[in-house]
């Protein structure tokens, strides 16, 4: 007997071949609960936040190109997240000093707690992707993944 929509029962995983569409859902549902989990611990920033709160804490004062070239955002994107990490007191910023257009990003002392605790919500996470793989499962996973990169670009 078929389920709900997409001939699935509430719940279970879909049943398709649609690959775009399984990346992108999959997605969605990671994006959910990684967001509810971090919510759930007192994290006040999003998971997109984070990335940008991980870059500046291995390198500090990176200009707004890096970061948006690290995170492949587009600058508008990437402007919108760090005025909201700013407001909040996590980055400052600064123009540069040879060239007062380029503004470099900064993480705070309150930026570093911030991204510490958000650092254990995502590794939980992350362990929890594992559950119930094994190694090998897990490396054909990451070797899909890391296919996107090399077929699609950086």
């Amino acid at each position: 007997m078929k389920g709900g929509r997409n001939g699935r029962q509430k719940g279970s995983m879909p049943k398709d071949d649609r690959l775009i569409y399984l990346v992108f859902s999959a997605q969605h549902k990671l994006r959910t609960h990684l967001k509810d989990r971090m919510a759930e611990s007192g994290v006040t920033i999003t998971p997109a936040q984070s990335g940008i709160l991980f870059l500046l804490k291995k390198k500090d004062g990176q200009t707004m190109s890096e970061l948006s070239s690290q995170l492949s955002l587009d600058n508008s994107t990437l402007t919108g997240l760090v005025d909201r990490l700013e407001r909040s007191g996590f980055v400052k910023r600064n123009a540069g000093t040879a060239d007062r257009r380029a503004s470099h990003v900064f993480i705070t002392d309150r930026g570093g707690e911030e991204i510490e605790r958000a650092r254990v919500v995502i590794r939980r996470v992350n362990d929890r992707i594992r559950e119930g793989f094994t190694e090998g499962e897990i490396g054909a996973f990451k070797k899909i993944l890391h296919s996107f990169f090399e077929r699609f670009g950086a």
